[in-house]
């Protein structure tokens, strides 16, 4: 089914959370800026929300964090589940539901919705009832819709103990003909088609390659004395969450084998998947004796002021200050903070990740590669990489004309524009 080009001009964004550095809510900036600059006008459904309020419906019980939808999660997703709900678990599921679609037929009222795009939320079950009242929607419309799938449920553990595969089985992702599937790696796309039959498009996630990350400014002139960085020290990034399938275990072992004085950043929080795994990041720091630093707090999209008076940075503002960025996951639907590196020139560490493996490395990206634990050759590179600055920049160069020719926003616009043929 192809999108009406001619017929549209109004986009309708729908999510549990557009706010922030999370990978959902970035993407979804950039194709809304592809859009835009096409002449399409873009507007926002969410339960957090930090775009214009004049192209924004802000809902909260969309939201995951939302104390009802975190109920149906919990029950829907406990340990003990055997396949079988209680009634009142689906009646709230329903309620829910039909609240949520009562809100979406006002946002497409109220913005001339005539273009659709779920970004997740018919895939990752977060939100059980937003997923229904999207399919709902979808059905009850026949409105043109891209869904833009980042990862699947299957792929998480913690979904596969559940009383609820009526649901999953019906709306994520649902199989619907006036939708149409974009996923953002080849292993997604070929695991969609197996599971589901439904077909898809790749779209890799892209970073503005044609326009290269301004100067650091004097706002962040003082990140690293901010980061309490010694004049001699190494500022060694982790620009992830923390959470277990980022492998920061591997970040820590590499800092601790490096002995050089460095600084471990970690730029983002555990967000929605427990602080066990900080703990464990913040024990086993203290044992290999690395310097760990979590800045999550001094780190936002936009530049401002905590509530105690520190400076918050942007996360660009931190890249420019990196000498080496560690990026050691066991798992991604496919690897922001890979291009991100590439795009602020900085030497990498990479695990060997499935879609790393398959689709970004045959393309000829060259980092410090580890396949499930550090070496001494990826040690010995990472150090090479420190000391010597032609090295590095051989590196970072290379890297980034390639990024430029397979992860740009032209590659991104060729793309979508297809899509709406």
């Amino acid at each position: 089914m192809y999108i009406p080009f001619d017929m549209v001009n109004y986009i309708g964004f729908i999510s549990s959370r557009f706010s922030g550095t999370d990978g959902v809510s970035l993407e979804t900036e950039k194709w809304a800026r592809v859009f835009e600059e096409e002449g399409f006008q873009c507007f926002y459904f969410a339960g957090e929300l930090d775009r214009s309020p004049s192209q924004s419906h802000l809902v909260p019980a969309a939201h995951f964090q939302d104390p009802d939808i975190r109920f149906i999660f919990n029950a829907a997703f406990a340990h003990h589940a055997n396949g079988v709900r209680k009634r009142q678990l689906t009646n709230k599921i329903y309620d829910l539901k039909e609240h949520l679609k009562d809100a979406l037929y006002d946002f497409i009222a109220k913005f001339k919705i005539d273009l659709l795009i779920p970004e997740n939320a018919l895939t990752i079950p977060l939100n059980i009832p937003l997923g229904l009242a999207i399919t709902e929607i979808i059905s009850e419309t026949g409105l043109p819709t891209i869904a833009h799938h980042h990862d699947f449920f299957w792929d998480r553990p913690q979904f596969k103990t559940n009383s609820v595969w009526d649901f999953l089985n019906m709306a994520f992702p649902p199989h619907l003909p006036t939708i149409r599937h974009v996923v953002i790696n080849s292993s997604a796309a070929n695991q969609l088609g197996l599971r589901t039959g439904i077909s898809s498009m790749t779209i890799p996630n892209v970073m503005d390659f044609t326009h290269p990350p301004s100067p650091p400014d004097a706002y962040a002139s003082d990140v690293r004395e901010a980061l309490g960085l010694d004049p001699d020290e190494h500022l060694i990034l982790q620009p992830t969450r923390v959470v277990k399938r980022k492998g920061i275990e591997h970040a820590i072992e590499l800092v601790s084998r490096l002995k050089k004085k460095a600084l471990l950043v970690i730029s983002h929080a555990s967000g929605d998947e427990g602080h066990d795994y900080e703990q464990r990041v913040i024990n086993y720091s203290r044992r290999m004796e690395v310097n760990t630093r979590f800045v999550s707090q001094i780190i936002n999209h936009r530049r401002g002021t905590t509530p105690d008076g520190r400076k918050i940075y942007t996360l660009q503002d931190i890249y420019h200050h990196a000498d080496f960025v560690t990026y050691p996951s066991t798992r991604e639907g496919f690897g922001n903070a890979f291009l991100e590196a590439v795009y602020f020139r900085k030497p990498i560490l990479v695990n060997h990740y499935s879609i790393y493996t398959f689709d970004i490395k045959p393309k000829g990206f060259s980092a410090v590669e580890i396949d499930g634990y550090v070496t001494d050759e990826a040690v010995q590179k990472a150090c090479a990489l420190l000391e010597d600055t032609r090295l590095r920049e051989d590196m970072v160069e290379t890297n980034y004309a390639l990024g430029k020719k397979f992860y740009s926003y032209e590659v991104l616009r060729d793309k979508l524009m297809n899509l709406m043929v």
